[in-house]
């Protein structure tokens, strides 16, 4: 059975490739993938690395935990199971109503002589 790390603290750099080369050094790799902002379409800094038994995955971890990596201290752990959370409703809404149209004050209108526009 597959056992899933977790690879964090990657080079924005860093590709699927590079980590599929470096962790076939502690074993056979089913899975490799740099996660990517959806937004962005750039590295989040964190892997998932698949390792087809868990005697590769304990020496992938014992090889790379804590160890440099193009400048940077990974961290390598057995991946945990992504948490429920519950569904955010409104997409964008800040869950305050909304609006956006003028909105008057009060106290003539404005500037900083109180004075409102002619």
């Amino acid at each position: 059975m597959a056992i899933r790390l977790f690879v964090g603290n990657l080079p924005f750099t860093a590709t699927s490739n590079e980590l599929l080369d470096l962790f076939s050094q502690a074993g056979s790799v089913s899975a490799c993938e740099v996660v990517m902002d959806k937004m962005t379409n750039r590295s989040r800094g964190f892997a998932f690395v698949e390792m087809t038994d868990r005697a590769d995955a304990e020496k992938a971890i014992e090889m790379f935990h804590n160890k440099d990596f193009n400048g940077r201290s990974l961290t390598v752990n057995e991946a945990r199971p992504r948490e429920e959370r519950p569904r955010r409703e409104g997409g964008f809404r800040s869950g305050n109503g909304g609006g956006g149209g003028r909105r008057d004050f009060g106290g003539g209108g404005g500037g900083f002589g109180g004075g409102g526009r002619r």
